[in-house]
């Protein structure tokens, strides 16, 4: 028997429903399995500026720190979207949480479910072979930079990129490893030709690639790594690639599976990790029941098998997410015209109908 405390964060818009779901099937798991999963929530993002002035309060650090994982929801308010002039964003807090525990690696796997490639926008032949996960360093580059400031009174935008060996080393190394146990492919996103970052993260990268010597290494410039994405995203196995990089190539590469709500993610330190669906917010949808939950139980899969060692529950909770889907359950984004009204699900209604298929 296991004994795991997991620390929510729900966030804003969808976050707190999409949140639930994971947690409705974290605890049939746990019964299913003689498990013994605790949950506390923290408040993350625009609600919690809302309520302390703080988009991450100590306390929900703090959580987060004693906690074995993180389940994160959803991030973001239009508020401040439209505000440039906010002192204080919803965005601020998970880069400070990422920052603050060392999660220096994000992965996020992109498989196409054989049920849902007529819902890719690519045609079904590009896309039926899509098994490819992107590894992102999570706290260098240019997010994270100094100095960041306005000067000139506010008329010229400074923001840094800085890189050293030791944070691409370590990503890099996570890169291969994954490669080793997947299909031995390596492909490094960098812009080398513009970017001494990107020259020092392909020297480094050549260097860590030494030690993999089953595994083949190719390099690409991030503009051309965006275009074979859409031409042929099925030769793809690792991609490795640095944090703005990464943030884009990944939006990117969800919609070749259909949906973005479908996608999940783990942020992953030495000490923490994080787990959470790629989508934002998703304020239009909020309370309406109708996001779907699905890339944040794959994220709480994700959570099983990496951060707690539990592989057959995480495959319980992955054959489960299948099934539904053979089985011809939809939420509205990853549905079609032939969608049955009775296999339309909500967000809630989906969360409860992967449950009866461990």
């Amino acid at each position: 028997m296991m004994r795991k405390k997991i620390a929510v964060l729900p966030g804003d818009g969808v976050g707190p429903e999409v949140t639930e779901q994971a947690v409705r099937v974290l605890k049939k798991i746990a019964e299913k399995f003689g498990h013994s999963f605790s949950f506390e929530e923290g408040p993350i993002g625009a609600v919690a500026i809302e309520k302390t002035g703080n988009s991450l309060p100590d306390d929900a650090l703090a959580l987060c720190r004693r906690s074995a994982a993180i389940l994160f929801g959803a991030i973001g308010d239009p508020k401040y979207d439209l505000d440039p002039t906010a002192k204080v964003r919803p965005e601020q807090g998970l880069l400070k949480l990422r920052k603050s525990l060392n999660l220096f690696v994000n992965l996020r796997p992109v498989k196409v479910f054989k049920e849902l490639t007529s819902t890719s926008p690519l045609k079904e032949e590009k896309v039926e072979n899509v098994d490819l996960v992107v590894v992102r360093e999570l706290t260098g580059g240019i997010y994270f930079g100094q100095p960041r400031e306005r000067r000139d009174n506010g008329n010229t935008a400074v923001d840094t990129s800085i890189y050293t060996r030791q944070e691409i080393e370590r990503v890099a190394k996570i890169a291969f490893d994954m490669a080793v146990k997947r299909r031995k492919k390596v492909t490094s996103v960098d812009k080398a030709n513009v970017l001494e970052t990107s020259r020092l993260w392909r020297e480094v990268v050549i260097e860590v690639a030494k030690n993999y010597p089953e595994v083949t290494l190719e390099h690409m410039f991030v503009d051309n790594a965006s275009m074979q994405l859409i031409k042929r995203p099925s030769e793809f196995d690792v991609i490795l690639t640095e944090n703005m990089f990464g943030d884009i190539l990944t939006d990117e590469a969800s919609v070749i599976a259909g949906s973005i709500g479908l996608l999940p993610s783990a942020s992953i330190g030495n000490q923490h990790a994080l787990y959470e669906p790629i989508h934002g917010s998703f304020h239009r949808g909020a309370g309406k029941n109708i996001a779907n939950p699905i890339g944040t139980i794959l994220s709480a899969a994700m959570m099983l098998r990496i951060s707690f060692g539990l592989e057959k529950e995480a495959a319980a909770v992955e054959n489960a997410v299948e099934k539904t889907l053979q089985e011809g359950y939809r939420t509205r984004d990853i549905a079609d015209q032939e969608t049955p009204a009775d296999k339309l699900l909500g967000t809630k209604e989906m969360g409860e109908k992967i449950t009866l298929y461990f």
